[in-house]
């Protein structure tokens, strides 16, 4: 599959994705556990059908000592056992977060709460902008049909 678009040879593109890597990358400073960073962007990127992501994310979580049990049971969290009570809200977080649409009213309170359990301000702060970067990358990798595959881990870091 050929990508529609390259997005980096447009300059006013270019310049807009540049300002979403650069608050992709500014969450690296948050205290948000990388692990639980790469389980919500695989999450997310799963529901929206972006192979380039998906690719990304796995590859990135398994060089960062992620393992292949907990990367393949992402898709089915709620039945797997590989996952803490607090990446269970992350996930659960991401999932109502990304799927917006489907729920009237958006995040509902008990997942909003579920995750402030968990997780201080700043964490959630930081939670609630990687959910929200990821599903805009997804959605420009989505339209443009940016082909999956040749990702190496660490490319993009």
């Amino acid at each position: 599959m050929e990508a529609r678009l390259n997005v980096m040879a447009s300059p006013v593109a270019a310049k807009a994705m540049k300002h979403i890597i650069a608050a992709h990358k500014a969450l690296d400073d948050s205290t948000l556990p990388a692990s639980t960073r790469e389980l919500v962007m695989l999450r997310a990127s799963q529901i929206n059908g972006c192979a380039g992501c998906i690719d990304m994310h796995t590859k990135d979580a398994a060089a960062a000592g992620e393992t292949s049990v907990r990367l393949n049971l992402v898709a089915a969290w709620r039945e797997a056992t590989v996952f803490t009570d607090a990446e269970r809200a992350a996930l659960e977080l991401a999932e109502e977060g990304t799927r917006i649409a489907d729920a009237a009213g958006g995040v509902g309170d008990e997942v909003w709460a579920n995750a402030a359990k968990y997780y201080d301000e700043g964490q959630l702060a930081a939670l609630v902008t990687q959910i929200a970067v990821i599903n805009a990358f997804n959605r420009g990798n989505v339209i443009t049909r940016q082909p999956a595959g040749d990702y190496q881990a660490g490319q993009v870091h």
